[in-house]
């Protein structure tokens, strides 16, 4: 079964920039679709971005286009995601997630979660 550990959360000022990191272990991760979601305080979980085995679809939550970028290396089981831009309402709890079928990613219904980690963004 695949395991994720997400890193990299952290405060920082609207306009500013962070880099998640999510590393995977316990099974062959470039089986793996992998997206990343956050859910804030009273909101429904939202998608960010979604990514294929090999890197060549990439599908981003539409309040993140052009700001946020989802990247894997798959030699060393990582799914990065660089944001850029930051607003206030990017605070969110931040998911990194996995499916080995791609349309349980498409659904934004992944089968496996890591436990998160926390992004403020102060104004």
């Amino acid at each position: 079964q695949m395991r994720l550990v997400e890193s990299g959360g952290g405060s920082v000022q609207a306009g500013g920039s962070l880099n998640l990191s999510c590393v995977a272990s316990g099974d062959v991760y470039k089986n793996y679709y992998l997206g990343w979601y956050r859910q804030a305080p009273g909101k429904e979980r939202e998608r960010v971005g979604i990514i294929t085995t090999g890197g060549g679809v990439i599908a981003y939550g539409d309040s993140v286009k052009g700001r946020f970028t989802l990247y894997r290396d798959n030699p060393k089981n990582t799914l990065t995601l660089r944001m850029n831009s930051l607003k206030p309402e990017d605070t969110a709890m931040y998911y990194c997630a996995a499916d080995r079928q791609w349309p349980a990613l498409v659904a934004d219904q992944p089968g496996i979660w890591g436990a998160g980690t926390q992004v403020t963004v102060s104004s």
